[in-house]
Order: structure tokens, then C-alpha cells, then sequence
């Protein structure tokens, strides 16, 4: 499975704060998954279609939201230790959130999963396509937060924290620009 921007924000969320937190953004990221899993099964086609219109300002808007989150979080590389910081503290919670709420920014996901649902033989199977659509994507979330989380412990000193923070918010700003 190919890691994208969602994956790596998960992945250097997980390294800069707790393994805690960034599963909680990866179950953000298959919570998405499973709904547009959903929605392709109850409407195919029909929501496709109706999303293929709006398709290219959301995806402009994910592109924005994760640009500001590159600059973002190339701005906590250069925080001393122990500087007040100013943002709220990341939390279980508000990493599912907002990546729940970053991932269904997405709509290329529904249409993948509507062509999924409609070339598929035979009738039946939707709830079981659904469950394994949410699954498989929280299985990889996990693991990805999971890869996050040993890079943080491998990574605690000050260079080292900088360089994950660098990277991490390059390699955004790389996939938010490819998104365009």
C-alpha cells in the first residue's frame, strides 16, 4: 500500500508525540475509509457522480490544509526545548478528528471504492466489502503509526527531532503539492 500525505502526517505525529496519539489519527484515517466504503456500496454510481463536480475544490482544499500543516509542523523543527508552546497539546481525540475530518477531504477515495463496488461480480457482499475496506485501512494506519512511534524513540534528541519534524513536513508539502 502506498503511504500518502494522511500517512505520513500520521506517521510524524505519531513520532513526535505517543504511538497513543498517532493510532488515533490512523483510526481517524479508516474511520474515512470505512464511510466512503459505505457510501460506495449504498450509492455507487450515483454518489461518483455527484461528487465528480466538486472533486477539484476539495482537493484544493486538502492541498491547502496540508500545506499549512507542512509549514506547521516545519516550525516546531526550530522550537527550543522547554519553549512555551502555543498551540493546543495533541490528543487522542483531536488527532482523530482532524484526520477523520482531513481524509474525507478526499473524494478520489469514494469514486475508487463506487468502481470497486460496481465491477465486482455477483450481488451481495456489501457489508463484508465495507468491513474489510475499514480494516485493511486501520490495519495499515496502525502500522504506519506504529513506524512513526519506533522512528520518534530511535530519534528523542533535539537533531533528531528537528530532522523528523523537517522531513516530515517536506515530504507533506511534497504529496499536498502532487495533489494538485
Amino acid at each position: 500500500m502506498p503511504v500518502g500525505a494522511i500517512g505520513v502526517l500520521i506517521a510524524g505525529l505519531s513520532a513526535r508525540t505517543s504511538l497513543r496519539v498517532g493510532a488515533a489519527a490512523g483510526m481517524g484515517a479508516a474511520t474515512a475509509d470505512g464511510i466512503y466504503a459505505l457510501i460506495a456500496v449504498v450509492g455507487g454510481a450515483a454518489v461518483a457522480g455527484l461528487i465528480a463536480p466538486i472533486a477539484t475544490p476539495l482537493r484544493w482544499a486538502a492541498a491547502a490544509v496540508l500545506l499549512g500543516l507542512a509549514v506547521l509542523t516545519a516550525r516546531t523543527a526550530f522550537r527550543k526545548p522547554g519553549e512555551a508552546r502555543s498551540e493546543k497539546p495533541a490528543t487522542p481525540l483531536r488527532a482523530y478528528t482532524g484526520i477523520l475530518a482531513l481524509t474525507l477531504l478526499n473524494p478520489a477515495t469514494v469514486v475508487y471504492f463506487a468502481a470497486l463496488v460496481l465491477g465486482r461480480s455477483g450481488e451481495g457482499g456489501g457489508a463484508w466489502f465495507v468491513i474489510g475496506a475499514f480494516l485493511a485501512s486501520a490495519s495499515w494506519q496502525l502500522l504506519i503509526a506504529g513506524g512513526g512511534s519506533l522512528i520518534g524513540r530511535l530519534l528523542t534528541g533535539e537533531r533528531g527531532r528537528m530532522i523528523t519534524a523537517l522531513v516530515s513536513a517536506a515530504v507533506i508539502a511534497i504529496l499536498a503539492i502532487h495533489l494538485l
